[in-house]
């Protein structure tokens, strides 16, 4: 379905930035290249512009389309808010670095730092998986390390997928997209419902029922470190729970891989979430806690001489 979702023109004042471009959409967001008209560096601007809530209207004020969307909407509008408390706090290197957040045009905006880059999505479509040892090592502890410092204060991130994960010049992973971040909750009744991405969320995504925690995120981080190496998403947490055909990573690319690196991932990736390593930290602790390097090593001499 064509989004109809009419975006900011080029040049429209937001606060003490300028639109320079829209640079991409979400279901809930249009996200914009602007610049800061105080300090001239460039900014990444997100506009809470739900696609089937919403329309643009006169003055380029953002209008809910309903009467009966106007809940939904303002309830979308306070999450997005506590997104951008969330990130504003969460002061870390692989975390995005939200600058301030404000109300116009009838919606809100969130202003991050701009980054140089590429999503993780886009580089395994071009090299079609097969990512290396060492480059699996160099993203995915700061990605843990970010997301250990995320379950410490209290919050999930439940939206971990390779489009979420951008790849600074010289591989410098930073983890975005906090659209579905919300604190933990103690008891399932206090829990919102989710996004769901098939192949990277967990089975208790999918279910009001399911209690989602720190190691539903596991379980992503799990999922898209299998792409790294396969070229694509898993298939979805329900096929696998209603009968798990995926073969273990540790069975199908113990030529190429390292044995502990693939026990993690099948470990992340457990159906049953009392299986998996329970927070960021744990699964970490697994990933750095051998030598990998030098087992990535061992593996690439053995082909070489098949």
């Amino acid at each position: 379905m064509p989004d109809s979702r009419v975006s900011l023109p080029a040049g429209t004042n937001l606060d003490c930035y300028s639109i320079i471009k829209l640079m991409g959409s979400g279901g809930f967001s249009l996200i914009y290249l602007a610049k800061d008209n105080d300090s001239g560096d460039s900014v990444v601007i997100k506009e809470y512009l739900p696609k089937r809530l919403t329309a643009r209207g006169p003055g380029l004020n953002v209008e809910v389309i309903g009467e009966k969307e106007r809940e939904q909407f303002s309830q979308g509008r306070k999450l997005f808010f506590q997104e951008a408390k969330a990130l504003a706090v969460l002061k870390h290197p692989n975390i995005v670095n939200v600058r301030t957040f404000f109300l116009s045009n009838g919606t809100a905006y969130m202003v991050m730092d701009y980054e140089r880059g590429r999503n993780l999505g886009h580089y395994i479509k071009r090299h079609k998986g097969k990512l290396s040892t060492r480059f699996i090592l160099a993203v995915f502890p700061q990605v843990l390390g970010a997301l250990d410092l995320i379950h410490s204060k209290g919050h999930l991130h439940l939206d971990i997928k390779p489009s979420n994960v951008h790849l600074r010049p010289g591989g410098n992973p930073l983890l975005l997209d906090f659209g579905a971040i919300h604190q933990i909750a103690t008891t399932r009744s206090r829990q919102l419902s989710q996004v769901v991405t098939p192949g990277f969320s967990p089975i208790e995504q999918y279910y009001s029922s399911g209690y989602v925690g720190p190691w539903s995120d596991v379980y992503s981080i799990g999922s898209t470190m299998r792409a790294c190496i396969e070229g694509g998403p898993p298939p979805s947490a329900v096929e696998r729970h209603a009968r798990d055909k995926l073969q273990p990573a540790v069975k199908i690319f113990k030529r190429h891989y390292p044995k502990r690196l693939l026990e993690v991932i099948d470990w992340a990736m457990e159906v049953d979430p009392l299986l998996r390593p329970q927070n960021a930290g744990s699964m970490l602790d697994a990933l750095t806690g051998g030598n990998l390097a030098e087992a990535d090593e061992a593996v690439s001499g053995r082909r070489g001489r098949q």
